[in-house]
């Protein structure tokens, strides 16, 4: 099975022709050049297949997109808020190597405990980046910022952290 990884949503229906406003954490201004289709999860884990028709950058978060079969604007709203994915060859060209994003799929290690596993899921709040990690058959969501992270190993693809005292104590019980 590929390996799917979120960008964004579709934020808005643009015009009438069923084009639409992704707005997107790939950390550039993008056009998804060469980016033959998009994946949208109509249903938990179950991605579609949208090919792109033509797509041209709005600004850093946004660009326009129309997608093949969606021809107008009351067929684009039953997709508004749904997340779209690319594949990882396609995410690994389109996002920006400085993006929150692009440590999707890296190793976590914990400066205590050690390893924690694999980066499933990068969520950008406001003044808040969360990394989604499963440890121990746990969920949890570990906080990425300047008192936590000690050093990301691009090389090697491993997220150096030092955790507040307790956190892991929070999720594990």
């Amino acid at each position: 099975m590929a390996n799917y990884f979120n960008i964004g949503k579709l934020s808005a229906v643009y015009g009438t022709d069923g084009e639409f406003i992704l707005r997107h954490s790939l950390g550039k201004r993008t056009a998804l050049k060469d980016v033959a289709a998009v994946f949208i999860e109509e249903r938990k884990d179950s991605f579609l297949p949208y090919f792109v028709q033509h797509a041209k950058a709005k600004d850093a978060e946004h660009l326009y997109i129309k997608l093949e079969g969606i021809d107008t604007r009351e067929a684009a709203r039953n997709l508004l808020q749904k997340g779209v994915y690319l594949e990882e060859a396609d995410f690994k060209t389109q996002a920006s190597g400085s993006a929150p994003l692009s440590l999707l799929g890296y190793k976590v290690e914990d400066s205590v405990e050690g390893a924690l596993g694999v980066i499933e899921e990068i969520i950008e709040m406001p003044h808040q980046v969360l990394a989604r990690v499963t440890y121990k058959e746990k969920e949890m969501l570990l906080p990425l910022n300047e008192q936590t992270l000690l050093k990301v190993d691009k090389k090697n693809q491993l997220v150096r952290l030092e955790l507040p005292e307790g956190l892991l104590d929070i999720y594990l019980g």
